[in-house]
């Protein structure tokens, strides 16, 4: 929930993030994960937490269900929002239930960190499939979106999905202090595979590639000074290296809000939350994103401050992508905001600046 306000995610500063706006989302994304579901004719019965850590949703359907009681779950009220008051010690303490009772897939709502959680008890003895409701999703155990983890459990329940062992990661905490976007590898998991419908890893650019990525850089900053008006830079180490050849202080992680105006540079908003982009729409703004290398997300992933009200008053043709040739070597890109009427203003496809001369048209799908 704390993507659209320019927060990493919520451990620890749930509170910050509702006092910036922030609402639960993850109970909406369940939802269409199992309105999915629903879809099909399945035989299928689930075993969940109680409350809110699955049974509130799972009783609005159809499917038989077993409810884990490990424990009452209370909520807390922050400014007005009702939290459910529960901890990474209830995951694991379900996922060792569900594990004692012989499932056999253990699907779960989260980011990296859930992801964690999971599998530190899950190991590789059950499979594992992430719905994509966290901020950062780098592992390589989540669906690309609610709806496509549904079509992989409907697969995997007629045994058309292949297991594969996929790295569930999360943010490498020392490399992001020395201004790195590296994310580091901490368990291996099992995962039902459904090619276009589960994502890959996150990746490392290639060594071979820094002095391609320098030159773009510096290419696009000068472009960029050369034309005056708002541009809302992204988030990655790539969109990072233009924020320093502009000469402003950006994030790396964030989305920054610049004006160029007679060559000079001006930072406007540091870390910009989807308030901050909303009220610089009116200005006809540009936005330069890059690609999650391995995970092939031009948003949707780590930028949700480029959320559907955003994305739906930018036009297409104002969205300057920049990357390197690894990260589009699939040949395709996604865009998933929740919204089907925004992600497909996105589809066909949308031009890559791949080095200081050269731009490739790439598929978003």
């Amino acid at each position: 929930m704390g993507g659209r306000v320019a927060l990493k995610g919520t451990d620890g500063v749930v509170e910050e993030a509702i006092r910036r706006g922030a609402r639960p989302i993850a109970q909406d994304l369940v939802k269409l994960f199992l309105e999915e579901l629903s879809s099909y004719d399945l035989d299928v019965n689930f075993i969940t937490g109680p409350g809110p850590l699955g049974e509130d949703i799972l009783r609005e359907f159809n499917f038989p269900y077993e409810v884990i009681r490990h424990r009452e779950i209370k909520f807390r009220e922050i400014l007005g929002v009702k939290i459910p008051d529960t901890s990474a010690e209830d995951t694991k303490i379900l996922a060792r239930e569900m594990l004692k009772r012989g499932v056999s897939l253990v699907v779960f709502a989260g980011g990296d960190g859930t992801a964690r959680d999971i599998v530190e008890v899950i190991d590789e003895k059950v499979p594992v499939l992430g719905i994509p409701t966290g901020v950062k999703m780098f592992s390589g155990i989540f669906a690309t979106s609610p709806e496509d983890a549904a079509r992989i459990v409907v697969e995997f329940l007629k045994g058309n999905a292949k297991l594969e062992e996929r790295a569930v990661m999360d943010l490498d905490e020392d490399a992001y202090r020395r201004d790195e976007l590296k994310a580091r590898k901490f368990y291996d998991a099992i995962t039902p595979i459904v090619e276009r419908l589960i994502q890959g890893s996150k990746e490392a650019t290639p060594l071979d590639e820094e002095e391609e990525i320098e030159a773009l850089a510096e290419a696009l900053a000068e472009e960029i000074i050369e034309n005056d008006g708002i541009y809302f830079l992204g988030a990655g180490s790539t969109i990072k290296r233009i924020k320093d050849k502009l000469g402003i202080e950006g994030t790396l992680l964030g989305v920054d809000i610049v004006e160029v105006k007679g060559g000079e540079v001006k930072l406007l908003v540091k870390d910009a939350s989807e308030k901050d982009l909303l009220k610089f729409l009116d200005r006809n703004p540009r936005v330069v994103v890059t690609i999650i290398g391995g995970l092939n997300f031009l948003f949707g992933r780590g930028n949700q401050q480029f959320s559907p009200e955003v994305l739906r008053r930018i036009g297409k043709e104002n969205v300057i992508v920049v990357a390197t040739r690894s990260k589009i070597k699939d040949g395709f890109v996604r865009v998933y905001t929740g919204d089907k009427s925004v992600d497909s203003k996105f589809k066909g496809y949308i031009k890559v600046r791949v080095s200081p001369w050269m731009e490739r048209l790439v598929k978003v799908i």
